[in-house]
């Protein structure tokens, strides 16, 4: 039961939640995340170990070697999510809408008819020449909780949440056997809570818990995922309130943003900017267990989801189109959605599949202004583009120049790091402030460039140097320490873009 007289499970006067929906597409990438790889057959090593993210498992089981500890990785099997936010309010009765998603295993069993009887067996085949097998499946689930942002809000809600076990059977044609799916009861809760920090202001926490039975402490993982929450996360929007980047915060919100806690699980702005400039915003926020930039989107050439990490549409396509007949059979055997993903590549029309190829969003990218007190931004190289007619000629890596702040830079110039919090790489935020050294300037085919550099604190540089191993920064996420040096011929890289 909801604990506090702000709770509620349902309100009767919102509308479909149509901001939740403009972070459907990726938000159901999240929760397939990992769910079946290339090529998505039960045999292949990749898909004997599943479901890395999101993992909650009963507490007892998950801390039977000691305590977990929140990393930067939201791979780590934990009991709980905890995600702090902020939300600057709109309306004096402003309400915040949790939904909570995830998977339950389903464990799909194959059993043969014999004459004592069904026996489980790994695989089987009909007379109709179907083949069916034994695997893990998973169902997707979801609950909501409300909470409205009065003076009571602080108490907080707290809702239970999970999902009933359960068996189907399925008869198979000619009695031959049968398919049997069993799933483990879920239990679990959500508890909703807002700290006022100012008029407009509230932080909010939303911590789900697996609060069901534990299995024995020494239970294989394997076997205690089919009482887990898998590829938990959660989305966050409401009435009457916007959301504050955290990864991009307002310099006059940079201390409360600092003092949220999120442990296995990283929320981003989801959807559109609200206000279509800075600060900022947004009407709903996904808390996933991966790391995403604010207002994560599906590439619009892509046809659908691939269930692989990193996914390269276009590769895993072709890949997919080349499997043997034996091979697409077991695939479409080992799960539905291996076998929708087989349907869709075996009837994709070639103008889709020409999308596939790649796409420049922009051939003249940008320069947004530069807030006060900083420099503005390097403006690009004048070079012709690829196509035309003098793209490819003069590109030199090793001795090219760009100017930043008035100065070249180019290889060998000694810079410090200053990566955007707006459009960087979530792992280039880790090296803010460090220093490093340019080893090459690079020209992108959509005309904007990237400077290869190498740190000065990496014991590994001279070793990165020598293959060709770099991290890659605009101009503007540079700032330079010195004037640049002309290169000295051992210096030059044997490096490629």
């Amino acid at each position: 039961m909801a604990d506090g007289p702000a709770a509620s499970t349902a309100t009767a006067d919102v509308s479909p939640h149509a901001d939740f929906e403009q972070v459907g597409a990726v938000a159901d990438a999240v929760l397939y995340e990992g769910y079946l790889l290339y090529p998505y057959r039960r045999s292949s090593a990749k898909n004997r170990v599943r479901w890395q993210f999101g993992v909650l498992f009963p507490r007892d089981w998950v801390e039977a070697d000691g305590p977990v500890t929140p990393t930067v990785s939201g791979s780590a099997d934990s009991w709980y999510q905890r995600t702090e936010c902020l939300a600057r309010i709109r309306r004096p009765d402003a309400t915040v809408r949790v939904r909570l998603r995830y998977l339950q295993m389903q464990r799909k069993q194959v059993q043969e008819t014999g004459p004592d009887g069904y026996r489980d067996v790994p695989s089987l085949r009909t007379a109709d020449g179907t083949v069916h097998l034994t695997f893990d499946e998973a169902v997707p689930r979801e609950a909501e909780v409300t909470l409205r942002l009065d003076e009571r809000a602080h108490h907080g809600t707290t809702v239970p949440v999970g999902a009933p076990g359960g068996t189907d059977v399925e008869p198979l044609p000619g009695d031959a056997g049968r398919v049997v799916r069993v799933r483990e009861e879920l239990r679990g809760s959500v508890t909703v809570t807002a700290e006022r920090l100012a008029p407009d202001l509230v932080r909010l926490q939303v911590r789900t818990t697996h609060t069901g039975l534990a299995p024995a402490p020494r239970t294989a993982r394997d076997e205690a995922l089919r009482g887990a929450f898998i590829a938990t996360h959660t989305l966050i929007g409401g009435d009457g309130v916007e959301f504050v980047s955290l990864i991009d915060p307002p310099a006059a919100l940079h201390d409360q943003v600092r003092a949220c806690r999120n442990e296995f699980t990283f929320p981003v702005l989801g959807g559109v900017s609200s206000l279509g400039g800075d600060p900022p915003t947004a009407r709903v926020l996904l808390s996933a267990p991966i790391i995403l930039p604010d207002h994560p989107q599906v590439a619009p050439e892509s046809p659908g989801d691939l269930h692989d990490a990193a996914e390269i549409d276009e590769i895993l396509t072709l890949r997919t189109m080349l499997l043997t007949d034996e091979e697409k059979r077991e695939a479409r055997a080992t799960d539905p959605r291996a076998a929708a993903i087989l349907d869709r590549v075996d009837t994709m029309p070639p103008e889709v599949f020409a999308r596939l190829h790649g796409a420049v969003r922009s051939l003249t990218p940008s320069r947004p202004a530069a807030p006060p007190g900083e420099h503005p931004a390097a403006p690009p190289v004048e070079r012709p583009a690829w196509w035309q007619e003098g793209g490819d000629d003069g590109p030199a890596p090793a001795t090219d120049t760009v100017l930043v702040d008035g100065v070249p830079l180019g290889g060998g110039s000694r810079v410090r790091l200053r990566p955007r919090g707006r459009g960087a790489d979530a792992q280039d935020m880790f090296l803010a402030g460090r220093t490093a050294e340019v080893a090459a300037v690079f020209h992108d085919v959509d005309g904007s460039v990237h400077l290869a550099v190498t740190l000065d604190d990496d014991p590994a540089s001279e070793l990165h140097t020598w293959y060709g191993r770099f991290h890659y920064f605009r101009p503007d996420e540079l700032e330079p320490l010195e004037p640049t040096r002309e290169p000295a011929p051992s210096d030059t890289p044997a490096a490629e873009a």
